[in-house]
């Protein structure tokens, strides 16, 4: 009889390797498709949010409202976006545009709007306030701004496309894809979520890649990342817009200017006495002045003086001050309405004296109304340029002096106005308890380089002192001083047989006297030749517009040729 064999045999070992091997290459190949080609995503989100998405530079910047076919953009998307400019007075409940020469106001809740004060009347309210937010509608600003605007298809959306924007043209390839591989994605990845769905042969602008992705936009707005194998890129397209082009009607200087200022305060000076000024193209007389917060401004103007320097072949640019009186400032340049009224006083006189320009000398500001000011030399420019007016606007040094520095929005006035004049002096005022230099050199070289980084060297224009202090210095450290004209100082020095010596730390001549009469010494750092003729040399150096000098009574016959900005050795021949 047969054994039976009741045991289960045992698999070959090679049966056994053969199927473990199977089963890693399974595994492994499973998680290599799994890796390279993930579940797409099937989530869906809305690409917009709200009605009346606004698109803009690939980006939803808020939301439009549309009322019949009028499209309004809120206020706070125009200011930055198109132009941080863009204001709204409170006073006047108008929202205000100041271009290059143009100044546009439009009231809220009306249908007529002022160009330069001159009407314009539409069929619907240029200005809307819906829920606490500012509208502005579109129409008016086109004719303003380089910007188009269309309404996509399906999602309502507004599209604002501005000046010199590029967009490269797409096309979905043409063979059969899956849906799925066609969608727009959140992210450079198929497990994100879609937005859309694009079809073959379909239209569409390419704005971006990443990789082997493209960020592409469809035609009704929404958009999303595709990979770059189902597109057809084409050809780039730029946003064209042309605007009425400003004419400049403002006379160029030839030259460097060599401007000087005329102080009036009570009458203008008797012109016969008045000496030749050699080189000085430009003067300047503190004619004007802010009377009350309601924008009147005080007039010390004079035909017979406007006449003599016409004669003499010089340039005027009528001085308007604020007094430098912070509270008067603050009511006058408030508002748009007191603004203007400045304005236009300021082009009466301008026509009344026959001016080629507008000296602005706004000082003691408090720091808060600083964009008061920036928005009236805004709105006042416009007007001047088109009345032939050159626009020149006195700055102090950047300095953490409040009132008399820090409301100064340097960089914004630079791109406005024609000329910046820096008032580069009183390094030490008169009240000082420490005696020094009105304006040592190494001090004025080194705030003229950290203002040239926020202002153009061809718009600056370099303010000289004319006067020197005479500094006197008690027994007991008491300090006080007064000004003199470089004459007078001379004259000083004389009576006393000083002879003043060079101070290299100051880049001037100085003289020190103890007086055993009045017991007190007295200190002088002087304007003379040597120090007018660096000041010039500075300006030379920088390649400024030119200098201006504070003030013509100060100086002497020296001062002229001292500070020209010509070759004197070309003048000469």
């Amino acid at each position: 009889m047969y054994e039976i064999e009741t045991r289960p045999q045992k698999p070959s070992a090679k049966k056994i390797i053969f199927a473990g091997l199977l089963f890693a290459f399974t595994l492994i190949t499973s998680s290599v498709i799994l890796l390279l080609y993930p579940f797409a995503s099937k989530e869906k989100v809305s690409y917009f949010k709200g009605d009346h998405p606004i698109l803009f530079m690939g980006k939803q910047a808020g939301n439009a409202y549309i009322e019949g076919k009028t499209i309004y953009l809120p206020l706070t998307f125009l200011q930055e976006f198109v132009d941080e400019a863009i204001i709204f007075d409170e006073h006047s409940q108008s929202i205000i545009i100041a271009t290059t020469n143009k100044v546009v106001q439009l009231p809220s809740e009306s249908s007529s709007y002022y160009v330069n004060e001159k009407p314009v009347k539409l069929d619907f309210s240029v200005v809307k306030q819906i829920e606490g937010n500012r509208y502005l509608a579109i129409e008016p600003l086109l004719a303003f701004y380089p910007i188009t605007y269309s309404i996509l298809s399906d999602t309502g959306a507004v599209w604002v496309k501005k000046n010199g924007e590029t967009f490269a043209a797409g096309k979905v390839q043409e063979k059969d894809i899956r849906e799925e591989l066609l969608r727009l994605r959140t992210k450079a990845s198929l497990d994100s979520p879609y937005t859309a769905t694009v079809s073959p042969k379909e239209n569409v602008f390419i704005e971006q890649e990443k990789e082997d992705y493209y960020f592409i936009r469809k035609e009704d707005g929404r958009a999303g990342y595709l990979k770059k194998k189902y597109i057809k890129k084409g050809e780039r397209k730029e946003i064209a817009i042309s605007l009425e082009e400003a004419k400049n009607t403002v006379p160029k200087m030839e030259g460097p200017i060599q401007l000087t200022w005329e102080a009036v305060y009570t009458k203008n000076p008797n012109t016969s006495s008045i000496p030749k000024m050699a080189d000085v193209n430009v003067i300047s007389p503190t004619w004007f002045e802010l009377a009350d917060g309601k924008g009147a401004i005080k007039n010390l103007g004079s035909k017979d003086y406007a006449k003599w320097a016409k004669k003499q072949g010089y340039q005027i640019w009528g001085l308007f001050s604020n007094a430098f009186d912070p509270e008067l400032t603050h009511e006058a340049f408030g508002s748009f309405e007191t603004r203007q009224n400045m304005i236009r006083q300021l082009l009466h006189f301008s026509q009344l004296y026959e001016l080629n320009g507008i000296n602005l000398d706004i000082e003691n500001v408090n720091p808060e109304d600083g964009p008061f000011i920036t928005q009236f030399v805004r709105e006042a420019t416009p007007y001047f340029h088109d009345a032939g007016l050159v626009v020149s606007m006195d700055i102090t040094f950047i300095s953490s002096s409040g009132n008399w520095s820090a409301f100064y929005e340097r960089d914004k006035l630079a791109r406005i106005a024609d000329y910046m004049v820096v008032m580069a002096y009183d390094e030490h005022w008169g009240s000082s308890q420490v005696a020094g230099s009105v304006a040592s050199l190494p001090w004025v070289e080194k705030n003229l380089k950290l203002l040239l980084e926020v202002v153009p060297n061809e718009k600056l224009i370099l303010g000289v002192p004319l006067y020197t202090r005479l500094w006197e210095q008690k027994s007991n450290g008491d300090v006080s001083s007064k000004a003199l004209s470089m004459g007078k100082v001379k004259e000083w020095l004389s009576q006393n047989k000083i002879t003043p010596v060079y101070d290299p730390v100051s880049g001037q001549n100085y003289a020190e006297h103890y007086s055993e009469k009045d017991k007190v010494t007295y200190k002088v750092w002087l304007e003379d030749e040597i120090s007018l003729t660096k000041r010039a040399e500075l300006a030379k150096k920088y390649h400024l517009a030119g200098v201006a000098s504070w003030s013509r009574y100060f100086a002497d016959e020296t001062a002229w040729s001292a500070l020209t900005l010509t070759n004197k050795e070309a003048a000469k021949k």
